[in-house]
């Protein structure tokens, strides 16, 4: 059920600023471990996530909501599933290119799909079906990075450590979205974008506990290197916090999936990024896996809405 039209430009807004500070974040995983790389997002972005809130409630002023006692839980469960999800994630930029590994990804709208309807009874109309099935066309057009594949080599290709890793983090990605989307159904505000911004700064320094706790458990010396890389971090960081608001905002005012389905046009973005900011070349099967990726947005929408 859409709640608010407010989820259309945070939905679109969000998948820019992720293309951007995965791209930023794909640089500090070259000089930080997996971990490392992971908690930037978190550590820098507490912050930000708290100045947000603030700034919102002193812009607009409103009471503070009642919220149900699971919502910690769903803000936890979510909020561990995409530390899972950007691990894995990075892990993908390390087997294939920029461009390929969020291609693989970005299977999350299908995955989103599926879950939500299990989890959550959310059903979508046939026509947002077809959509999502282009959407996944174009996605793993863009996953094969120009190469001409029969049948058989798609399959083969499909479980590479870069497609498992990619695919996998689609899949926690989804259970992501999901846990937040319970988490804002539990704060009982007539305004989301509140909601949001409140789940937003509960579950980002919940983030920052389990992965840092996890990271100077297993890798103490790393965290040397996460403190040092401030400088690039703190974008990181800093893109997470806005991105996260606007992605949250979604999903308290719409469906999970029609989120993820309009939420692929990241794939554009990120095309961008990895040709202008990467420098990884664009190719002609990439320009036809995003023509295919916005029609399904296309449909999607109009099926929707």
């Amino acid at each position: 059920m859409i709640t608010s039209p407010i989820w259309l430009p945070a939905t679109l807004v969000a998948g820019a600023l992720q293309a951007w500070r995965t791209a930023v974040q794909r640089r500090v995983s070259d000089t930080l471990s997996l971990n490392g790389a992971g908690l930037v997002r978190y550590l820098y972005g507490i912050p930000f996530t708290i100045t947000l809130l603030a700034l919102y409630r002193v812009l607009f002023p409103h009471p503070w909501p009642r919220m149900d006692a699971n919502v910690l839980f769903f803000c936890a469960a979510g909020g561990l599933a995409q530390i899972i999800a950007t691990n894995l994630l990075i892990s993908a930029f390390r087997y294939r290119n920029f461009v390929a590994g969020t291609a693989y990804s970005k299977t999350e709208a299908v995955q989103g799909a599926a879950l939500s309807f299990l989890l959550l009874g959310e059903r979508l109309p046939p026509l947002a079906w077809i959509g999502i099935g282009f959407g996944v066309a174009g996605v793993m057009l863009l996953s094969t990075g120009g190469r001409k594949m029969g049948l058989m080599d798609f399959l083969r290709a499909l479980g590479q450590p870069a497609a498992v890793t990619g695919i996998a983090s689609g899949f926690f990605f989804a259970l992501t979205a999901i846990g937040i989307r319970r988490a804002t159904q539990g704060v009982h505000t007539d305004t989301p974008i509140f909601a949001a911004l409140i789940i937003l700064a509960m579950t980002v320094p919940m983030q920052t506990v389990m992965q840092g706790g996890w990271l100077l458990w297993r890798e103490p010396a790393e965290m040397r290197r996460v403190f040092s890389s401030w400088r690039v971090s703190g974008q990181v960081g800093f893109l997470s916090a806005l991105g996260s608001a606007c992605w949250f905002t979604g999903f308290a005012t719409a469906p999970v999936a029609l989120v993820r389905i309009v939420g692929q046009v990241e794939v554009a973005f990120t095309m961008a990024f990895g040709h202008f900011y990467l420098r990884e070349t664009m190719r002609r099967s990439e320009v036809a896996g995003l023509v295919l990726v916005a029609t399904g947005v296309v449909l999607a929408l109009a099926g929707a809405l």
